[in-house]
């Protein structure tokens, strides 16, 4: 059947790519593992889902490479009930992921289509604890906020400041940071007024467009 056959990859997926690569977190596993990615692609791509590579979505955008997925779910440290921003839904695969661990998901996308595809992929899929809205993501969603965790899938030239503001004490930040060659990985938490930023490793995504980002057409 289909789904064995998709269930098959995908259990090899998270053995091979994501547990081999240190991603410990058992919560972060499960979810990976019981996520549909083939189901957040182009149809022709669906054989591809499972790769262990970024793959297009539509719009010059993409579905990250399914370690990367893991590798920043579990940088975020989802706790249940936790409130969580996603800048960039995307074909709402790492929405999927998050709405498995968190107790809420907001989630802001540039693209209109995009917005409007994941939105019913997901309620299909049976999640109800997530919202998407079309906008710009590097104003955050501010009428929310605070937020426990935001998580940013697309590359930034520096970190935006309204993201900053709208984490809550104790807060993580999850943000690709650089230029479009190579971006580092940043984790910034909130302490009271204060933050602490780590670099985890390097990264490539596409750039994060807006305000607090690049601007559109820019050359990076």
């Amino acid at each position: 059947m289909e789904e064995d056959h998709f269930g098959r990859l995908r259990k090899n997926m998270v053995k091979h790519q994501i547990a081999s690569r240190a991603v410990k977190d058992h919560r972060v596993l499960d979810a990976m593992s019981r996520v549909p990615r083939h189901l957040f692609v182009p149809e022709n791509l669906a054989d591809r889902a499972y790769d262990d590579s970024p793959l297009p979505i539509g719009d010059g955008q993409t579905i990250s490479q399914p370690y990367m997925v893991a590798w920043m779910t579990e940088l975020l440290e989802v706790a249940t009930g936790d409130k969580v921003l996603e800048i960039g839904t995307g074909s709402g695969y790492q929405a999927a992921i998050l709405c498995e661990l968190a107790g809420e998901v907001l989630s802001i996308e540039k693209y209109s289509s995009l917005a409007r595809d994941a939105g019913e992929l997901l309620h299909s899929l049976g999640y109800r604890n997530i919202r998407i809205r079309v906008g710009d993501g590097t104003l955050g969603w501010p009428e929310e906020a605070p937020f426990d965790g935001i998580m940013v899938t697309a590359g930034a030239p520096s970190v935006p400041q309204p993201l900053l503001e709208q984490l809550a004490d104790g807060g993580r930040l999850v943000i690709p940071v650089g230029p479009s060659g190579m971006q580092m990985l940043n984790v910034i938490r909130r302490k009271s007024n204060e933050y602490q930023a780590s670099d985890e490793g390097t990264c490539v995504f596409v750039p994060l467009v807006g305000k607090f980002g690049w601007r559109r057409g820019r050359v990076f």
